[in-house]
């Protein structure tokens, strides 16, 4: 059985969870404060509200999927940067915004899985060809980049690639060998197959429910498991790592840990899963945020 583990992201500088509770987080992305819904937070909140109140913004949903609006009660840049430190010497910079959904275009708790990339390809002391497929603005393209992967990310958003290629060029990697792909996961990693394409490591970060370019329809239940098929295929002999982070589903770790570990069975390696965590800053709380599975060769 793999092991269970609440995956803390602790290197960050321009990022905080500065409290939360009643249904909302309220958290700092560089020089702004913002609070936004957070069903997990099924607490009190430990500020007082006069703390709340001076957020440069807070998100309204509706009722639809990560549907609403923002209301900013300060100005905010259009857009601003921010800073992620990596364990290879390496920063990150990259550009990020209010968006028309609720996110701001990084997942700081994913940062774990960037210093762990990082230090597995440095170690390898090879040059991994690596997939990262729902790779949105391409920080983990980024991360594994600068450690010295050749790197394909993939994603159905144009937009999204193209904010990821500008944060490439911010970050200073714009010599790295990444190539950027706007498609349907599915149907590009099924293509990579009959091309014979292998890759050593894959970064798999789905959505729970997407449209590809074409209006390729994704539901994490149903396409998962078929996604996971297809990449088997795609390994190499000897793979240094998958990732697989799967956000607001009622999975357990326990799920996407096993149909992880059917996927790498012919391979030797461990298996860890879990939780990835935030811890607050007000009252020191750990605020789960997604599920994980992490299969390594070491």
């Amino acid at each position: 059985m793999p092991t269970f583990t609440f995956l803390e992201a602790n290197r960050w500088q321009d990022y905080e969870l500065l409290d939360s509770g009643d249904g909302l987080k309220l958290e700092r992305f560089g020089k702004y404060t913002f609070a936004r819904p957070e069903s997990q937070a099924m607490w009190s909140r430990a500020l007082p509200q006069s703390v709340w109140d001076n957020a440069h913004g807070v998100f309204i949903p509706t009722g639809e999927e990560s549907g609403g609006h923002w209301q900013l009660k300060k100005r905010v840049d259009e857009q601003w940067e921010m800073n992620y430190p990596l364990p290879t010497q390496s920063n990150l910079r990259f550009n990020v915004m209010t968006t028309p959904g609720r996110h701001l275009g990084v997942f700081p708790e994913v940062a774990a899985h960037w210093d762990f990339m990082a230090d597995s390809i440095q170690k390898a002391g090879t040059k991994p060809n690596v997939l990262n497929l729902f790779g949105y603005t391409g920080l983990a393209s980024l991360a594994a980049a600068a450690a010295g992967a050749s790197v394909t990310h993939v994603d159905a958003s144009k937009k999204s690639v193209s904010w990821a290629r500008e944060n490439q060029e911010l970050s200073g990697l714009g010599d790295r060998p990444i190539r950027w792909i706007v498609e349907d996961a599915l149907k590009y990693v099924q293509r990579e197959a009959k091309r014979g394409v292998k890759y050593d490591g894959v970064i798999l970060d789905p959505p729970k429910f997407g449209r590809g370019p074409k209006g390729e329809v994704w539901e994490v239940y149903k396409s998962l498991p078929n996604l996971l098929d297809e990449i088997r295929q795609c390994l190499s002999d000897h793979p240094l790592f998958v990732i697989v982070t799967v956000y607001a589903v009622r999975a357990s770790a326990i799920h996407v840990a096993q149909a992880v570990d059917e996927m790498m069975r012919k391979y030797k390696g461990t298996l860890d899963s879990g939780e990835l965590v935030t811890r607050e800053k007000s009252k020191n709380r750990l605020l789960s945020q997604a599920v994980y599975a992490r299969w390594s060769s070491k």
